[in-house]
């Protein structure tokens, strides 16, 4: 049987920080990414301020899956460092997202991931960290993804010999194995990103 595939988990943490301990924090944070760059399964990771004069700081980073995030989230150094940002950082919210939810997030991990396994870290980058976009605004994006590309897959299948004939729950066990990553790797990025500005009106 084949492995499930894998969907990226990208965390978005926000934070109150001290406004008088902001170059520690800066340093803190940045030391924070850094970490989180040597743990199997890291995609990126990042940090923005809400405003130059704000106590609120968002850091966000993306793993490959459920247990290398956990890898790293339960690992003895990301312990080490949150304790050594108790005095002037505290936590207030933490966001998961994953699976077709993920690519609605795409502009929002594409402009703060400031740190890969190769790249050099940058600093900030002043982005606002914009919210999913609206359930019925998904559902139509899937949708929009989904009908030509099913429309399309069951004409080509119609040329498959005696594939008519092959029972119904055959049928649809094929057409889906060939359609998710087609959907997941192709399609819903490209639709995602031609509606992005429907689906970030404020971006």
């Amino acid at each position: 049987m084949a492995e499930p595939v894998a969907h990226p988990v990208t965390v978005a943490i926000e934070r109150r920080i001290d406004p008088s301990r902001t170059a520690e924090a800066t340093s803190w944070m940045q030391a924070g990414t850094d970490l989180a760059a040597g743990f199997e399964g890291f995609l990126g990771s990042g940090w923005v301020r809400a405003g130059e004069g704000s106590d609120l700081w968002y850091m966000l980073y993306r793993f490959r899956d459920i247990p290398t995030l956990e890898g790293w989230e339960d690992s003895p150094q990301r312990g080490w460092w949150l304790d050594s940002g108790r005095a002037f950082a505290r936590e207030v919210k933490v966001e998961r997202r994953t699976g077709i939810e993920g690519w609605f997030d795409a502009p929002f991990a594409t402009h703060v991931e400031t740190r890969g396994p190769a790249a050099p870290a940058t600093g900030p980058i002043q982005q606002p960290i914009p919210a999913a976009p609206p359930r019925y605004k998904q559902a139509v994006t899937i949708w929009l993804g989904f009908f030509p590309t099913n429309l399309l897959a069951s004409w080509l299948l119609g040329f498959v010999p005696g594939f008519a004939e092959w029972p119904l729950i055959a049928r649809v066990l094929l057409s889906t194995v060939l359609l998710t990553p087609v959907m997941t790797y192709a399609v819903l990025p490209a639709v995602t990103r031609l509606l992005r500005p429907w689906l970030q009106p404020h971006h």
